[in-house]
């Protein structure tokens, strides 16, 4: 801002009202430092006035304190303003996670909330398939996994390092895990590209894991699929995954479920569908015939005047409800065949039907 300019009032340089709330306050900030960051707007001058007064009205109207002494005395505290505003590096040492959310933005970094070493990593998550029946998925089962995964190592406990030696501190960053970037006028922390974070380097590791603190085991497990379940779902088995290094938390195990087709039901939701054949004679004069299920056999009636693409509903036949309401229904779908060809004796007793028929109209 050129000297002797009058100062905009905080409120407008940042859009919003003088009761806009925190959140309000922190995105409008971030909007506009991320529109006029002087490394999106390479040489212009007019864009980074406009950054250094947002990022002056941020510090402020962030402060609950000064915020309060702001909205009571206006630019005029005291005769000579503000004074809390000490040039842009202490104020962006004090945006918390809004500086983490931009330096992710701009530079692809990330950002640890408090600072400080970190301990270790997350083991990365596993994923298995296994194909099922369709009898398998409405019975619900239980199956035996069996995959290779990174284990703790057990010489060293997972710490890397070989028995009776320590980690030491890391010369880059001095153990706190960070390092500081000058980026233009301000500058910024990113994680340690040395010790990755942790604060301390292996100078002596662990012959059987070669500094890794996890070694390759196969590892064999039961996992229960439950009754109904569909064909591409996943279950997530916690704490099965890969370890992590250096003591961090273990990954997540997904198995993932292909359930076959089936050769002669088909499956809709908790219900199933089958097709039963009946000759014209059968749809006609009724009869009863014997339908499969997924528990075995049953008869099933079909009325006279049955007329073709019927679809009879077997009670709870169905699949099971994945979640415990209730078992679906078997939909039984009749299909009158028309013979092709017939004999003699067969098309002389149709055309006496079919003129007793006709003389019936």
């Amino acid at each position: 801002m050129a000297a002797g300019t009058k100062k905009r009032d905080y409120y407008e340089v940042l859009g919003v009202s003088k009761t806009a709330s925190e959140e309000e306050i922190k995105k409008a900030y971030r909007k506009l430092a991320l529109k006029y960051h002087p490394d999106r707007n390479k040489g212009n001058k007019e864009a980074e006035e406009h950054f250094k007064e947002a990022a002056e009205a941020y510090a402020i109207l962030s402060d609950r304190e000064k915020r309060a002494q702001y909205d009571q005395f206006g630019h005029s505290l005291g005769g000579g303003g503000f004074q809390g505003f000490e040039g842009f590096e202490g104020a962006f040492q004090g945006f918390g996670d809004i500086f983490g959310d931009l330096f992710e933005d701009f530079f692809g970094g990330t950002s640890r909330r408090g600072g400080g070493a970190r301990s270790g990593f997350r083991g990365a998550d596993l994923e298995y398939s296994v194909e099922i029946s369709l009898e398998e998925a409405a019975a619900g089962k239980e199956i035996a996994v069996e995959f290779p995964r990174h284990e703790r190592c057990d010489d060293c406990q997972g710490s890397g390092a070989a028995a009776g030696s320590r980690p030491t501190i890391c010369p880059d960053c001095g153990g706190h895990g960070e390092v500081r970037v000058s980026q233009g006028f301000f500058t910024l922390r990113r994680t340690c590209p040395r010790c990755r974070g942790e604060g301390k380097q292996i100078t002596n590791p662990c012959p059987h894991c070669r500094g890794a603190g996890r070694v390759k085991k196969t590892r064999k497990l039961s996992v229960k699929i439950p009754a109904g379940i569909e064909d591409g779902s996943q279950l997530k088995v916690s704490g099965e995954g890969e370890a992590g290094e250096r003591g961090g938390a273990r990954g997540n195990l997904y198995v993932y479920i292909s359930v076959k087709r089936h050769p002669i039901f088909e499956r809709m939701g908790k219900d199933i569908i089958v097709d039963a054949k009946i000759g014209i004679h059968q749809a006609t004069l009724g009869t009863q015939i014997e339908v499969p299920t997924l528990d075995g056999k049953v008869r099933l009636k079909i009325p006279s005047g049955t007329q073709p693409g019927k679809v009879f509903r077997l009670k709870g036949k169905g699949m099971p409800d994945l979640h415990g309401y209730g078992t679906g229904d078997e939909l039984v779908r009749v299909n009158v065949e028309i013979p092709e060809h017939l004999s003699s004796q067969e098309k002389k007793l149709l055309e006496e039907f079919g003129k007793l028929r006709d003389g019936s109209n």
